[in-house]
């Protein structure tokens, strides 16, 4: 899915909120991310919560495109 109208930040929002979701982002500068189930919208960021504690902060201007898988 592409990043071009508020409609994206709706549909990630809602699957961010599905923990049954697999989410991976494709950033615009080249890097894959896989979303855990610990993540949240707030926001015009992504915040992933690693088990180490670990907060990673993820714009949403910064993502290309997303793709969702059923786990």
């Amino acid at each position: 899915m592409e990043q071009t109208s508020p409609q994206f930040k709706k549909v990630l929002s809602r699957y961010v909120n599905y923990r049954g979701i697999d989410i991976v982002l494709y950033l615009k500068d080249g890097s894959v991310i896989e979303l855990d189930k610990n993540r949240r919208i707030e926001g015009d960021f992504v915040i992933k919560n690693e088990k180490e504690g670990i907060v990673s902060r993820i714009e949403l201007s910064n993502i290309q495109r997303a793709d969702f898988f059923a786990a």
